[in-house]
């Protein structure tokens, strides 16, 4: 896969030269190339932001550094390749594991890393039309507000890297984990069996792989249940058997009328 990253701080990016990263970079099954925004810059003060129209506070990224920019890297990119441009911004749609996933499947991500206001509107606009990109996506890491788009790219990188073919020594790790099938993970314990008065649960010690594998999957549900009820709410009960329901009614969940799952009437038990 190959990555490129527009900004003004190229040097925030030198964490993906460590680990699973940096480890894939140097194996060869990712590329990534950080870009200096001030380099398609044509003053000597090398700006590359502007008072926005219509007044307000703070400075948005002027488009004619961004236009250039995204012509050069366009133009150098992987033989009969489209890019994928993303652009990490709050008011963009939620970055979830689905959706590395997808990128994971695309051969060329383009980031472009935005600062103060946010980048002139129509540098997407005019990106979306281009032959080169085949979309832009516009993502938010969560509901808050960063000041720039270079840690999300850390982020959104270190996630699709991983999931790359051949990055992850053991490729069974991906599938449990949290959000693989819309559960958190279940909790994990290694040596010694027993630690500062916590010992680990019996029956992971068992050596019975049928109950450890059910009590892993009630500790996800139990899990998803007090931390994320939104993944719940989201699980399709057709898609559970009856001992993942009979758990969830535990925890105050059943089946809607709708389909999907609610919280359990006041007063409503087996």
């Amino acid at each position: 896969m190959r990555v490129d990253v527009i900004g003004i701080f190229p040097e925030y990016l030198a964490p993906l030269d460590l680990s699973i990263v940096g480890r894939a970079r140097t194996s060869g099954l990712l590329d990534v190339v950080a870009h200096d925004l001030r380099d398609w810059t044509h003053d000597v003060h090398r700006t590359v932001d502007d008072t926005p129209y219509g007044g307000g506070a703070g400075m948005v990224m002027k488009p004619e550094p961004w236009g250039e920019a995204l012509d050069a890297v366009l133009a150098g990119g992987p033989p009969g390749a489209r890019a994928r441009l993303v652009v990490p911004t709050p008011g963009g749609r939620p970055f979830t594991q689905e959706l590395a996933e997808s990128y994971a499947a695309l051969p060329w991500l383009v980031f472009a890393c935005g600062r103060y206001e946010g980048i002139d509107a129509r540098v997407a606009a005019h990106a979306a039309a281009r032959a080169e990109i085949d979309a832009v996506d516009e993502v938010s890491l969560g509901d808050y507000v960063l000041a720039g788009g270079e840690v999300a790219v850390l982020v959104i990188v270190e996630a699709v890297a991983r999931l790359l073919p051949g990055v992850l020594g053991n490729p069974a790790s991906l599938t449990e984990e949290s959000h693989t099938g819309g559960l958190l993970e279940y909790p994990v314990f290694t040596k010694p069996p027993a630690w500062r008065g916590l010992d680990v649960p019996e029956i992971l010690r068992s050596g019975d792989h049928g109950r450890i594998a059910r009590w892993r999957r009630d500790q996800a549900l139990r899990r998803t249940a007090a931390v994320r009820p939104d993944l719940i709410r989201a699980l399709d009960p057709a898609t559970l058997d009856r001992t993942d329901l009979a758990t969830l009614a535990e925890t105050g969940w059943e089946p809607g009328e709708d389909g999907r799952f609610r919280p359990t009437p006041p007063g409503v038990s087996d």
